[in-house]
């Protein structure tokens, strides 16, 4: 750390330091003797002692404790500093840019220790700062320290890298004035950063913070010739270095568990390092992720899905192989396309399916007896998947021609259908496009493949919607339904090259693939996601949390493959149907290469020597050494003791009990009466219109209604409770911080006990809240970890429109038409006889709109309207509207959905006019 060293803030205070000897000649300066004369009454007062001593002079001890804390007094307001920064020669603003992504999430605690000393140095020189991260960009916008200070817990790494367009973005909206730069930098270039340094060069000096242990991640576990391949990844080619790998997963028990770990060490000079591990299958399966131990970052976890999971497929054929014909075998092909991505399972039914495989192959079976039948049907039903091959036998069979077989998804014709026999082709056929509903949507068919023979689907209501795939000419070839949780799926043609040529081609292996028969489904592969679409289940944060998708929207196969992680695409686990699939930071591919700055760029690293502000402690001292003072006066004086000893400790103990019973005073008096609070923005003009609004909505509230609230409230999430505020109003500003996830949890929290957040775009709904206003952006993000329900447009008969008032719209300062509210339930229907539906006794946890209901509802102190709303008599019969949407609001709130039942009936018939 090197040698400490103390700074001054102030160093002109120093200078009363020289007062120091005056006031000790002043304190020791003696008064002139008395002059003595003889008094005869003075024989009286011999032998009485007088109880109060004065000395005649002050004790050197006591002058010098005196001289200490006027000395103490003075250090503090001079603003001593221990290991002061070096002295920086500009005074210009500062701007903080944060790469913010995945690969910085390991050190960041230590970045933001880092920035916060640097906030508090801008502090002390009396610097503006702004702040902005690359993975999620805004428009730079410089503000006082303490600002950026206060929202530092809400910035956390994005699990993704920075983008060349962010960059290039950043790069056009900096502004033209002159600032300096600190670049808190992840390790690892990034497409655009040579064009954005030039640009903020050209504004100041740039100061480059580096983690200097260098970038770590993993790859996706891959698996060959029985073994787990794992592969490590790190930028540059440092010395050798060892890490340890784990391998996460549920025990038999379900008890989250390391369930294997294993060293992996980098060569010195190399990049990549691999280590092999050998697991038995049934372990391999209880796999779900892989870390680097002690490290908290995105890239440093590999996630597990389908791929590493070897399916168990039981083959089962309704006849033994042709001797020397191995070709003509039902399951030659089935066997060649499952042998390297399952385990195969082969021999007679009923010894089978107590293995409980994955899936079972019926290749040409027609008939079943009574307990084989049975038992499948048990086992389709709680999970399993049956694929069954059409061919001779079951062509020629009677099952399943009059009625359904509860094991075949379809009823069948007799006979079948080829070229040259009774139910005659001319041609062979091909297969027809995919269906986008079809599991097989997006493959490409191969031109040479043909069908010369199939078993042909009855008609049946429900034909249409069991095919999911059919030929050129409409008639169906492969058909698939549900027996309980599991399917049953059949092939119309055979499972080898005798009746088409699908076997032959590598068709037959994705099509195996989109059944989920195969463990093979690689993300990599554009084939097999082609023309599918992934809900995400579960997605990684920064620092490699998995955490629930909640209303993320699903992605196209071909962007899960290809695309750049971002926002709408973020690393995790992904399902289509039966199949799952793991979208990680790094790929196989994926090489990490370190920043590379140029010389003239000072590069440091984040441990830096902590600067401390000494203020606090010497002016600490100086008030201890004047209660010493005191203490001492009393003592050469002869007053310490007695009574006003036993007075001092009743009064600190008045004073200990006095400041206990003051404990929060603002949360006693919030949760006795009815109190409405908005969320603090950090913009000054917002959270004080936002103040005005509420206290304008209490004062009409208080006139009109029998609620009377007290004054509102301004909230921080960060260290505020919720819970005494039946009503929250969250204006939405662009530049607003990201809560932290304490914030986040005492916000569900409060959502999910009754409360109710509004939140206000204040653009008038221009985008729909959507991405192309950056009020929609900001309030898409701020939202995303809140446990929300579904939401609609309020329809006409919902509570809100006649809680209090009887209305239709709902202004303010701007007057669009939807705001939106829970969703009503399904089973949320209209009674014979009343204009509006049952609904339940809930209330809706949120309420979105655009229309700057605050701006309406603000009053000054004394009731008037602060800004305008529309022009003349028409503005002010929408500020009444957004008053009287504010009653309904909050009566709402307060009161539920009581207007839903017949007692009101009749009084609301009787205004509506029914």
């Amino acid at each position: 750390m090197g040698l400490l060293s103390i700074g001054f803030a102030a160093p002109w205070m120093l200078a009363a330091l020289v007062a120091l000897p005056v006031l000790w000649l002043i304190l020791r300066a003696i008064p002139p003797a008395p002059v003595r004369r003889r008094f005869p009454g003075v024989a009286l007062l011999l032998g009485l002692q007088d109880e109060d001593t004065v000395s005649d002079r002050t004790p050197w001890w006591l002058l010098m404790l005196r001289a200490l804390a006027v000395a103490a007094v003075i250090l503090g307001l001079a603003g001593p500093v221990l290991n002061p920064p070096e002295e920086r020669a500009s005074d210009a603003p500062l701007l903080i840019v944060m790469d913010g992504g995945w690969a910085g999430a390991g050190q960041w605690a230590a970045k933001m220790k880092m920035v916060e000393a640097r906030l508090d140095a801008a502090a002390r020189d009396g610097r503006e700062v702004a702040l902005i991260q690359l993975t999620a960009p805004e428009d730079p916008r410089f503000a006082s320290p303490a600002i950026w200070q206060s929202q530092l817990p809400g910035i956390q790494p994005q699990p993704w890298q920075p983008e060349a367009g962010a960059l290039e973005n950043v790069a056009l909206t900096l502004p033209e004035t002159a600032f300096d730069t600190l670049w808190v930098s992840d390790g690892l270039d990034h497409s655009g950063r040579p064009d954005l340094l030039v640009a903020l060069e050209a504004r100041g000096a740039v100061e480059v913070v580096e983690d200097d242990l260098g970038v770590v991640a993993l790859a996706p576990g891959r698996y060959e010739d029985g073994v787990l391949v794992l592969t490590g990844k790190r930028a540059g080619m440092g010395g050798a270095r060892e890490i340890t790998v784990e391998a996460h997963g549920l025990d038999p028990n379900g008890v989250a568990r390391v369930l294997a770990t294993t060293p992996m060490t980098f060569a010195p000079g190399e990049a990549t390092a691999s280590v092999d591990l050998s697991l038995p299958a049934e372990l391999r399966a209880r796999i779900s992720r892989f870390e680097i131990a002690g490290l908290r970052s995105a890239g440093a976890v590999a996630l597990s899905d389908d791929s590493l999971r070897r399916r168990e497929v039981a083959l089962v054929a309704g006849r033994e192989d042709r001797e020397g014909l191995q070709l003509l075998s039902p399951l030659h092909y089935l066997r060649q396309a499952l042998v390297e991505n399952a385990e195969v399972l082969e021999g007679a039914l009923t010894d089978l399916l107590p293995a409980n495989p994955d899936v079972v192959v019926l290749a040409d079976i027609a008939v079943l007896s009574a307990g084989e039948s049975e038992a499948l049907q048990d086992w389709v039903s709680e999970g399993g998947l049956l694929l069954r091959f059409a061919g001779p036998r079951l062509a020629a069979s009677e099952v399943s021609r009059n009625e359904e077989d509860p094991l075949m998804p379809v009823r069948l014709r007799s006979g079948g259908r080829s070229v040259g026999g009774a139910m005659s082709w001319g041609e062979p056929k091909s297969i027809a496009p995919f269906d986008i509903d079809s599991p097989f949507h997006g493959l490409a068919i191969p031109d040479e493949v043909r069908v010369e023979a199939q078993v042909v689907a009855q008609p049946d209501p429900n034909l249409a919607d069991r095919v999911v795939a059919e030929l050129s000419d409409g008639t169906p070839m492969v058909t698939r339904k549900t027996l309980g949780q599991g399917q049953v799926v059949l092939f119309h043609v055979t499972a080898n090259a005798e009746w088409s040529g699908l076997p032959l081609s590598g068709l037959f292996v994705q099509m195996l693939d989109r059944l989920a028969v195969l463990s093979a489904t690689d993300v990599d592969d554009d084939a097999r996601m082609a023309g599918t679409i992934w809900s995400p289940v579960k997605v990684l944060d920064g620092f490699g949390r998995l955490q629930e998708a909640q209303t993320l929207a699903g992605v196209t196969g071909e962007d899960l493959a290809s695309a750049p992680l971002g926002p709408e695409l973020q690393p995790g686990l992904y399902r289509d149907g039966l199949r799952l699939v793991a979208r990680n930071v790094l790929d196989g591919e994926t090489k990490l290469h370190p920043a590379d700055w140029p010389a003239r760029i000072r590069v440091s690293g984040f441990e830096q020597t902590p600067v401390r502000d000494l203020s606090g402690w010497f002016l600490a001292a100086a008030l201890v050494l004047f209660a010493a003072d005191v203490a001492a006066s009393l003592f050469v004086s002869g007053r310490l003791w007695g009574a006003r000893v036993a007075g001092w400790l009743v009064a600190l103990m008045l004073v200990g009990q006095g400041a206990e019973a003051q404990e929060n005073p603002i949360a006693i008096a919030d949760s006795r009466e009815v109190v409405f609070a908005h969320i603090k923005t950090g913009n000054t003009e917002i959270d004080n219109l936002a103040l005005a609004g509420l206290r304008g909505l209490s004062e009409t509230l208080f006139f009109r209604t029998a609620v009377e609230p007290n004054p509102p409230r301004t909230i921080d999430l960060e260290t505020d409770e919720l819970v005494f505020y039946p009503l929250v109003y969250w204006p939405i500003t662009p530049d607003q911080p990201i809560p932290s996830d304490e914030a986040y949890a005492k916000l569900n929290t409060y959502l999910r006990s009754g409360g109710m957040i509004l939140f206000d775009t204040r653009d008038a709904d221009v985008a729909g809240y959507g991405a192309s206003s950056p009020n929609g952006r900001k309030l898409q993000r701020l939202a995303a970890p809140l446990d929300i329900p579904a939401l609609e447009v309020v329809p006409g008969d919902h509570v809100l429109t006649r809680t209090f008032y009887l209305l239709q719209d709902f202004p303010g300062r701007y007057d669009s038409r939807e705001i939106w509210v829970e969703a009503a339930p399904p089973d949320a229907v209209q009674i014979e006889g009343m204009p509006f539906r049952n609904l339940n006794d809930g209330v809706t946890p949120v309420v979105v709109g655009g229309n700057d209901w605050a701006a309406a509802w603000a009053m000054d102190a004394r009731g008037n309207a602060l800004y305008p709303v529309g022009r003349g008599r028409a503005g002010e019969r929408q500020r009444e509207l957004a008053f009287r949407f504010g009653v309904n609001l909050v009566m709402h709130v307060l009161t539920g959905n009581y207007k839903s039942d017949q007692v009101h009936v009749p009084a609301l018939l009787d205004r509506l006019g029914q």
